[in-house]
Protein backbone atom coordinates (compact mmCIF):
# COMPACT_ATOMS: atom_id res chain seq x y z
CA UNK A 1 0.00 0.00 0.00
CA UNK A 2 1.50 3.62 -0.69
CA UNK A 3 1.66 5.78 2.05
CA UNK A 4 0.25 8.68 0.27
CA UNK A 5 1.63 11.28 2.83
CA UNK A 6 5.39 9.64 2.45
CA UNK A 7 8.00 9.21 5.31
CA UNK A 8 7.25 11.14 8.83
CA UNK A 9 9.68 14.17 8.32
CA UNK A 10 10.56 14.21 12.03
CA UNK A 11 12.17 10.59 11.61
CA UNK A 12 15.84 9.87 12.22
CA UNK A 13 18.42 12.69 13.03
CA UNK A 14 16.86 15.64 11.80
CA UNK A 15 18.54 17.63 14.35
CA UNK A 16 22.26 17.13 12.79
CA UNK A 17 24.19 20.01 11.28
CA UNK A 18 24.60 19.87 7.38
CA UNK A 19 28.20 18.85 7.76
CA UNK A 20 27.74 16.71 10.50
CA UNK A 21 28.23 16.40 14.19
CA UNK A 22 31.56 17.27 15.83
CA UNK A 23 34.09 14.64 17.04
CA UNK A 24 35.97 14.85 19.19
CA UNK A 25 39.60 15.42 18.62
CA UNK A 26 43.56 15.61 20.21
CA UNK A 27 45.34 18.50 19.68
CA UNK A 28 48.58 16.90 19.03
CA UNK A 29 51.11 19.05 17.32
CA UNK A 30 51.26 19.84 13.58
CA UNK A 31 47.69 19.23 13.04
CA UNK A 32 45.65 21.80 11.14
CA UNK A 33 42.25 22.99 12.20
CA UNK A 34 40.59 26.07 11.21
CA UNK A 35 38.43 28.44 13.48
CA UNK A 36 35.02 28.62 12.60
CA UNK A 37 34.40 32.02 13.58
CA UNK A 38 37.70 33.72 12.23
CA UNK A 39 38.20 31.64 9.78
CA UNK A 40 41.64 31.48 11.09
CA UNK A 41 43.83 28.07 9.80
CA UNK A 42 46.80 26.81 11.46
CA UNK A 43 48.74 24.11 12.53
CA UNK A 44 48.50 22.97 16.50
CA UNK A 45 51.87 24.45 18.36
CA UNK A 46 51.06 23.86 21.40
CA UNK A 47 48.20 23.51 24.30
CA UNK A 48 48.39 25.42 27.48
CA UNK A 49 46.42 26.36 30.61
CA UNK A 50 45.75 29.85 31.04
CA UNK A 51 43.28 31.48 33.54
CA UNK A 52 41.52 28.30 34.23
CA UNK A 53 41.05 27.71 30.87
CA UNK A 54 43.28 25.02 28.24
CA UNK A 55 44.32 27.40 25.63
CA UNK A 56 44.83 26.21 21.86
CA UNK A 57 48.10 27.78 19.47
CA UNK A 58 47.43 27.84 15.69
CA UNK A 59 50.38 29.31 13.71
CA UNK A 60 49.36 30.40 10.18
CA UNK A 61 51.07 29.60 6.61
CA UNK A 62 53.31 33.24 7.66
CA UNK A 63 54.06 31.90 10.85
CA UNK A 64 51.40 33.86 12.60
CA UNK A 65 50.63 32.56 16.21
CA UNK A 66 46.70 32.97 17.95
CA UNK A 67 45.61 31.52 20.41
CA UNK A 68 41.79 30.03 20.88
CA UNK A 69 40.06 28.35 23.62
CA UNK A 70 39.90 24.32 23.71
CA UNK A 71 36.73 22.59 22.41
CA UNK A 72 34.55 22.99 20.04
CA UNK A 73 34.25 25.68 16.96
CA UNK A 74 37.03 24.01 14.56
CA UNK A 75 36.92 22.48 11.28
CA UNK A 76 39.34 19.45 10.20
CA UNK A 77 39.41 19.18 6.17
CA UNK A 78 35.59 21.15 6.27
CA UNK A 79 34.23 18.17 9.23
CA UNK A 80 33.29 19.36 12.48
CA UNK A 81 35.70 18.83 15.16
CA UNK A 82 36.15 19.49 19.27
CA UNK A 83 39.70 20.07 20.03
CA UNK A 84 40.51 18.60 23.21
CA UNK A 85 43.86 17.86 25.66
CA UNK A 86 46.23 15.07 24.25
CA UNK A 87 45.74 12.27 26.56
CA UNK A 88 48.92 11.27 28.66
CA UNK A 89 49.36 7.86 26.31
CA UNK A 90 49.39 10.28 23.05
CA UNK A 91 51.52 12.77 25.00
CA UNK A 92 54.03 9.60 25.38
CA UNK A 93 53.88 8.57 21.91
CA UNK A 94 54.40 11.96 20.81
CA UNK A 95 57.43 12.42 23.09
CA UNK A 96 58.85 8.93 21.84
CA UNK A 97 58.72 10.67 18.34
CA UNK A 98 60.38 13.54 19.28
CA UNK A 99 62.80 11.47 20.51
CA UNK A 100 63.48 9.41 17.32
CA UNK A 101 63.39 12.43 15.27
CA UNK A 102 66.10 13.55 17.66
CA UNK A 103 68.58 10.41 16.79
CA UNK A 104 70.89 10.00 13.96
CA UNK A 105 70.71 7.28 11.51
CA UNK A 106 73.52 5.77 13.86
CA UNK A 107 71.46 5.93 17.00
CA UNK A 108 73.39 9.14 18.55
CA UNK A 109 71.69 11.55 19.53
CA UNK A 110 71.05 14.67 16.55
CA UNK A 111 73.12 17.75 17.69
CA UNK A 112 70.81 20.78 16.63
CA UNK A 113 72.35 23.84 14.93
CA UNK A 114 76.16 22.59 14.79
CA UNK A 115 78.54 23.38 12.33
CA UNK A 116 80.46 20.26 10.86
CA UNK A 117 84.36 20.11 12.59
CA UNK A 118 87.35 21.26 10.45
CA UNK A 119 88.54 17.70 9.25
CA UNK A 120 91.23 16.40 12.08
CA UNK A 121 94.26 14.82 10.94
CA UNK A 122 93.22 10.93 11.64
CA UNK A 123 91.13 9.39 8.78
CA UNK A 124 88.92 6.38 8.56
CA UNK A 125 90.10 4.01 5.50
CA UNK A 126 87.62 1.80 4.14
CA UNK A 127 88.34 -0.91 0.96
CA UNK A 128 85.73 0.87 -1.89
CA UNK A 129 83.25 3.22 -2.78
CA UNK A 130 80.60 0.89 -1.33
CA UNK A 131 81.98 0.58 1.82
CA UNK A 132 82.47 4.62 1.85
CA UNK A 133 78.53 5.21 0.72
CA UNK A 134 76.92 2.82 3.63
CA UNK A 135 79.65 4.61 6.26
CA UNK A 136 78.21 7.94 4.86
CA UNK A 137 74.73 6.84 5.02
CA UNK A 138 74.60 5.57 8.80
CA UNK A 139 77.20 7.68 10.32
CA UNK A 140 77.66 10.39 8.30
CA UNK A 141 76.23 13.60 10.70
CA UNK A 142 78.43 11.71 13.42
CA UNK A 143 81.33 12.01 11.13
CA UNK A 144 80.99 15.44 10.39
CA UNK A 145 80.28 16.61 14.13
CA UNK A 146 83.44 14.44 14.83
CA UNK A 147 85.21 16.12 12.12
CA UNK A 148 86.10 12.41 10.76
CA UNK A 149 87.15 12.16 6.81
CA UNK A 150 85.97 8.54 5.21
CA UNK A 151 88.93 7.53 2.56
CA UNK A 152 89.05 4.29 0.05
CA UNK A 153 91.76 2.53 -0.46
CA UNK A 154 90.25 0.91 -3.70
CA UNK A 155 91.59 -2.52 -2.37
CA UNK A 156 93.90 -3.81 0.54
CA UNK A 157 96.29 -5.71 -1.07
CA UNK A 158 98.99 -3.43 -0.74
CA UNK A 159 97.71 -1.91 2.87
CA UNK A 160 101.30 -1.80 4.39
CA UNK A 161 102.46 0.50 1.75
CA UNK A 162 99.60 2.79 2.50
CA UNK A 163 100.65 3.08 5.82
CA UNK A 164 104.06 3.98 5.37
CA UNK A 165 102.97 6.56 2.79
CA UNK A 166 100.17 8.16 5.04
CA UNK A 167 102.70 7.84 7.86
CA UNK A 168 100.29 7.93 11.15
CA UNK A 169 101.57 9.71 14.20
CA UNK A 170 100.10 11.49 17.39
CA UNK A 171 97.00 13.10 16.23
CA UNK A 172 96.89 11.56 12.67
CA UNK A 173 95.65 8.29 13.31
CA UNK A 174 94.54 5.89 11.16
CA UNK A 175 91.80 3.57 11.46
CA UNK A 176 91.16 1.02 8.98
CA UNK A 177 88.05 -1.05 8.03
CA UNK A 178 88.26 -4.18 5.88
CA UNK A 179 86.09 -7.13 4.08
CA UNK A 180 86.50 -10.60 4.88
CA UNK A 181 88.48 -10.74 7.73
CA UNK A 182 88.70 -14.27 8.65
CA UNK A 183 91.20 -16.74 9.71
CA UNK A 184 92.96 -18.32 6.31
CA UNK A 185 91.91 -15.48 4.03
CA UNK A 186 94.29 -13.64 2.48
CA UNK A 187 93.05 -10.56 3.65
CA UNK A 188 94.10 -11.90 7.31
CA UNK A 189 97.38 -12.13 5.80
CA UNK A 190 97.55 -8.24 4.36
CA UNK A 191 96.59 -6.99 7.64
CA UNK A 192 98.89 -8.96 9.67
CA UNK A 193 101.94 -7.84 7.85
CA UNK A 194 100.33 -4.28 7.56
CA UNK A 195 99.81 -4.90 11.37
CA UNK A 196 104.09 -5.11 11.99
CA UNK A 197 104.48 -1.50 10.17
CA UNK A 198 107.23 0.00 12.32
CA UNK A 199 107.38 3.28 14.09
CA UNK A 200 103.38 3.74 12.66
CA UNK A 201 101.93 0.56 14.17
CA UNK A 202 100.49 1.99 17.52
CA UNK A 203 98.46 4.87 15.48
CA UNK A 204 96.93 2.50 13.60
CA UNK A 205 94.08 0.01 14.31
CA UNK A 206 92.59 -2.47 11.50
CA UNK A 207 89.60 -4.17 11.85
CA UNK A 208 87.08 -6.07 10.00
CA UNK A 209 84.02 -8.01 9.46
CA UNK A 210 83.24 -11.38 8.10
CA UNK A 211 81.07 -10.77 5.03
CA UNK A 212 82.95 -11.52 1.15
CA UNK A 213 81.64 -7.74 0.54
CA UNK A 214 79.77 -4.96 2.41
CA UNK A 215 76.71 -5.67 0.36
CA UNK A 216 76.39 -8.92 2.65
CA UNK A 217 76.07 -6.11 6.06
CA UNK A 218 72.62 -5.78 5.00
CA UNK A 219 70.20 -7.65 6.88
CA UNK A 220 69.17 -10.17 3.96
CA UNK A 221 65.46 -9.70 5.24
CA UNK A 222 65.96 -6.03 4.39
CA UNK A 223 65.89 -7.49 0.56
CA UNK A 224 63.03 -9.97 1.01
CA UNK A 225 65.47 -12.88 1.98
CA UNK A 226 65.71 -15.04 4.85
CA UNK A 227 69.76 -14.90 4.09
CA UNK A 228 72.56 -13.92 1.36
CA UNK A 229 72.31 -16.90 -0.78
CA UNK A 230 76.07 -19.01 -0.50
CA UNK A 231 77.50 -18.28 -4.11
CA UNK A 232 79.44 -21.00 -5.72
CA UNK A 233 83.57 -20.74 -5.98
CA UNK A 234 84.59 -19.22 -9.90
CA UNK A 235 81.21 -17.39 -9.69
CA UNK A 236 81.68 -13.58 -9.44
CA UNK A 237 79.89 -13.35 -5.89
CA UNK A 238 78.03 -9.68 -6.71
CA UNK A 239 76.98 -11.25 -10.52
CA UNK A 240 75.76 -13.96 -7.91
CA UNK A 241 73.85 -12.15 -5.60
CA UNK A 242 71.96 -10.14 -8.39
CA UNK A 243 71.11 -13.78 -10.51
CA UNK A 244 69.64 -14.83 -7.11
CA UNK A 245 67.29 -11.70 -6.41
CA UNK A 246 66.47 -11.65 -10.71
CA UNK A 247 68.43 -8.22 -10.90
CA UNK A 248 70.16 -7.58 -14.35
CA UNK A 249 74.11 -8.09 -14.13
CA UNK A 250 75.56 -7.95 -17.10
CA UNK A 251 77.53 -5.08 -17.04
CA UNK A 252 78.98 -2.53 -14.43
CA UNK A 253 76.24 -0.28 -14.77
CA UNK A 254 74.04 -3.19 -13.87
CA UNK A 255 76.13 -4.16 -10.51
CA UNK A 256 76.32 -0.08 -9.47
CA UNK A 257 72.16 -0.27 -9.92
CA UNK A 258 71.72 -2.84 -7.85
CA UNK A 259 73.80 -1.57 -5.16
CA UNK A 260 71.85 1.43 -5.32
CA UNK A 261 69.31 -0.50 -4.63
CA UNK A 262 70.61 -2.54 -1.55
CA UNK A 263 71.92 0.84 -0.14
CA UNK A 264 68.58 2.29 -0.42
CA UNK A 265 67.03 -0.57 2.02
CA UNK A 266 69.00 1.16 4.54
CA UNK A 267 67.32 3.64 6.71
CA UNK A 268 69.33 2.96 9.75
CA UNK A 269 71.56 1.61 11.84
CA UNK A 270 69.04 -1.16 12.44
CA UNK A 271 69.30 -2.57 9.26
CA UNK A 272 73.19 -3.87 9.64
CA UNK A 273 74.48 -6.65 10.95
CA UNK A 274 75.99 -6.25 14.55
CA UNK A 275 79.39 -8.09 12.75
CA UNK A 276 79.98 -4.60 10.35
CA UNK A 277 78.16 -1.99 13.25
CA UNK A 278 80.43 -2.93 16.21
CA UNK A 279 83.70 -2.47 13.51
CA UNK A 280 82.91 1.26 12.61
CA UNK A 281 81.98 2.32 16.26
CA UNK A 282 85.47 1.24 17.68
CA UNK A 283 87.01 2.86 14.77
CA UNK A 284 85.21 5.83 15.04
CA UNK A 285 85.90 5.72 18.97
CA UNK A 286 89.86 4.96 17.71
CA UNK A 287 90.30 8.26 15.15
CA UNK A 288 88.60 10.25 17.98
CA UNK A 289 89.73 9.98 21.02
CA UNK A 290 92.17 12.44 22.57
CA UNK A 291 96.03 11.51 22.58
Amino acid sequence: MVDRYGSDVLSGDWKRPPRGRAVDLPAERGTVVEDVETGWVGAVVAVEKAGGLHVVHLEDRRGRVKGFPLGPGFLLDGAPVTLVAPKAADAARLAAARATASRTASGSVAVSGGRARVARGSRLYVEGRHDAELVEKVWGADLRVEGVVVEMLDGVDDLAAVIRDVAPEPGRRMGVLVDHLVPGSKETRVVEEARRVRPHAEHVLIVGHPYVDVWQSVKPQRLGMDAWPVIPRGTSWKHGICAHLGWPHETQADLARAWKRILASVGSWTDLEPELLGRVEELIDFVTAPE
